[in-house]
């Protein structure tokens, strides 16, 4: 029988060059896959960069514009950057107006109002996502089926209910009637459906009670639907400007949207404090995106869980 030293060095050669080509093969795959991949997506990354644009410049035109002088805003020709820089409209916005008690009223709704909605949106949403009880369904729906109603709707009946309860005139009748949406039960019992029973059976095997349950396993597992409703909520609650504009009264609780509203005459419109003053109001929202972004992650609702 012939062996491998026996056999001629160009015959002995094919296996080894035979094993390089098999291995080469799917390298070359690869590269073409990856080379076709690049091209399709380079379009799609040109067009999504022009639409970005598109939606800046009305943005970065508005920034800008809070640099420039009342002079200026309107002068021919138009021009993006400011000819001349100022920072008397954020000052005379900050001390014409009130702003920081404005803006004290506006934190206060904002942020009592988030936590409450993301605290009870988190048990409705759980409490309707791992107890099969009798009417559970139905009264998701029926939550469900307020989100089809207008907010005009509700205004009339809404504000019945805060003024025989005496909190008209006060933060308070802003933070009640929002703390409890239907878009925060529905994400949060979408996220809790999508968590395995089993690491629930495991906990109460281990003597975890429902409430270690729910704020030691539930809550962590569900921290990007929390800060993503957080974000939303804040956003919500900080534009907010018809409900607050209905429940108030006194100026001295007036929140930064009705407050912007006053800035507006009915002839002549301060355009440098206007839109000072708005872009002061956006800072918070920026802020509250960039600091909590980086929570709004896939949680890993597999944990503790053997296969």
């Amino acid at each position: 029988m012939a062996t491998a030293a026996n056999l001629p060095p160009a015959v002995a050669e094919e296996p080894a060059l035979g094993a390089q080509r098999a291995a080469a093969r799917p390298r070359n795959r690869k590269r073409k896959n990856s080379e076709a991949v690049g091209r399709t997506s380079l379009p799609l990354t040109v067009l999504m960069w022009v639409i970005a644009a598109l939606y800046a410049i009305p943005l970065l035109w508005f920034l800008l514009s809070s640099f420039k002088p009342g002079s200026e805003l309107f002068s021919y020709p138009l021009s993006l950057i400011p000819r001349e820089w100022t920072f008397q409209g954020f000052v005379d916005a900050w001390e014409r107006v009130d702003f920081a008690q404005y803006f004290l009223n506006t934190a206060t709704v904002a942020i009592v109002t988030t936590v409450l909605t993301v605290f009870f949106s988190a048990c409705t949403g759980y409490a309707l996502a791992k107890y099969n009880n009798k009417g559970t369904r139905l009264f998701f729906v029926c939550i469900l089926a307020t989100t089809m109603l207008p907010t005009e709707v509700i205004l009339n009946p809404t504000f019945t209910v805060i003024r025989d309860l005496g909190l008209y005139n006060s933060l308070a009748g802003i933070i009640v009637p929002s703390v409890i949406t239907a878009t925060g039960v529905f994400m949060f019992r979408q996220f809790f459906l999508t968590v395995p029973d089993d690491l629930l059976h495991s906990a109460r095997i281990d003597g975890a009670s429902e409430l270690a349950i729910f704020f030691r396993i539930m809550l962590p597992l569900s921290r990007p639907i929390l800060f993503t409703l957080a974000i939303f909520s804040f956003q919500w609650r900080w534009n907010d400007y018809i409900w607050p504009l209905i429940v108030l009264n006194d100026p001295k609780w007036y929140t930064l949207q009705v407050a912007l509203r006053s800035i507006v005459g009915a002839e002549n419109i301060d355009w440098p404090v206007l839109l000072g003053a708005s872009v002061i109001s956006l800072l918070p929202l920026v802020l509250v995106f960039f600091v909590f972004q980086k929570y709004v992650l896939n949680a890993d609702v597999s944990a503790g869980l053997k296969d």
